[in-house]
């Protein structure tokens, strides 16, 4: 249990760190305490998936059937809303709303990364499902986490899906404007107005939470820095545009996301 719990420190560490920075800063700023309650819901409930689900999936059929959840979950809020001025991003559970982007993909990027075979269809796949809503966020996401594995296979295909990734970006960002929610988007440029040091503070705890993910979690390097890629992509879009911030700002999906992704990227103890 011991050697369990080391290993997944790491993980563990990369959920935590800017989660609690989060919420703290949520709580100096004012915000609702429910907005706090419910991140600290998730956060229970994302370090959970992290430590109970198994690191490594058993067979590459249970990988490819687990990619295809991840898949159709992107591809929910096109067929059954919610719509806000058209745009469709969103999985509604009862009074709970969960951006399908940060819901799904920092594990869909984890179990494309394991399958090379079928990752560049996978991106794109996925990058369509980013058009239709349109979200330019999860675009950048998955761009960054194609680049990721790029640089770590120098497989050809992953380029090809980093740039066409990096234009339907630019098609959803088009499209794709909201107004900013408090709280939960463009945190680090509506809290550095309030409190630069505070704000620095979460930009130090995404940090750490990127360099975990890349550089120490215990995963072989393709799905390190798909994980790795994608929470910069979606935290780059987080600061030029009104979309969600992850970890550190308002929101459960996020949370769940990456706990079930650090989960499944984490290789078992020997």
């Amino acid at each position: 249990m011991g050697a369990r719990f080391a290993n997944r420190l790491p993980a563990l560490l990369a959920l935590g760190v800017p989660v609690l920075a989060g919420m703290g800063a949520m709580a100096l700023l004012g915000a609702p305490s429910g907005h706090v309650l419910i991140n600290a819901a998730a956060l229970a409930a994302g370090v959970t998936l992290l430590l109970a689900w198994p690191p490594v999936l058993s067979n590459r059929r249970s990988g490819r059937t687990l990619t295809l959840v991840l898949l159709a979950l992107l591809y929910v809020p096109w067929i059954a809303g919610p719509d806000l001025a058209g745009i469709t991003r969103w999985i509604a559970l009862g009074p709970i709303t969960l951006h399908a982007g940060l819901l799904a993909i920092p594990a869909l990027c984890v179990v494309a990364a394991r399958d090379p075979d079928y990752a560049a269809p996978v991106f794109l796949a996925a990058l369509l499902a980013c058009l239709l809503q349109p979200d330019a966020a999860s675009a950048f996401a998955l761009t960054f986490a194609a680049v990721g594995i790029h640089h770590a296979t120098r497989d050809w295909k992953l380029g090809v899906v980093a740039i066409a990734g990096f234009f339907a970006m630019l098609a959803a960002a088009v499209r794709g404007e909201l107004p900013a929610v408090e709280y939960a988007d463009r945190v680090l440029v509506q809290y550095a107005a309030a409190n630069a040091a505070l704000a620095l503070g979460l930009f130090a705890s995404l940090v750490a939470s990127f360099s975990l993910m890349a550089l120490v979690l215990p995963a072989e390097p393709p799905a390190r820095l798909a994980l790795a890629g994608s929470l910069f992509g979606f935290s780059v879009m987080g600061v030029m545009s009104n979309y969600p911030s992850p970890l550190i700002g308002y929101g459960a999906a996020a949370i769940l996301g990456y706990g079930l992704a650090l989960g499944l990227s984490t290789k078992a103890a020997t």
